[in-house]
């Protein structure tokens, strides 16, 4: 999963086809949770970009998008949310493609 790293990326990706923000930050113990299985997860959603954005690194984004808790998740294709996977509570590898799966 490539990071975040300014956003003109972010709306270069988020306008380019279908991709997944995971939003989360390094002293989130429930985004640790989740991240050692973001790998199997992308591999099982090759359709969709996958991309960590550090919620420290970018409030602003964050704000704007109505993401208060984390780890969360927001799908976007080609500019239009498809949905948002947004709370502060710990996610299964078996939520997060239950939320991939219900956007198509």
């Amino acid at each position: 999963m490539k990071n975040l790293e300014s956003m003109e990326q972010f709306e270069q990706i988020q306008s380019q086809g279908k991709a997944i923000f995971m939003f989360s930050a390094g002293w989130c113990p429930d985004c640790r949770f989740i991240e050692p299985v973001m790998p199997e997860i992308e591999a099982n959603f090759p359709e969709y970009t996958f991309v960590h954005i550090d919620r420290d690194q970018f409030i602003d984004l964050c704000q704007q998008l109505d993401v208060f808790g984390i780890p969360s998740f927001v799908a976007f294709d080609h500019g239009k949310e498809l949905g948002r996977f947004v709370s502060k509570d710990r996610k299964t590898q078996e939520e997060v493609e239950s939320f991939i799966k219900g956007l198509s």
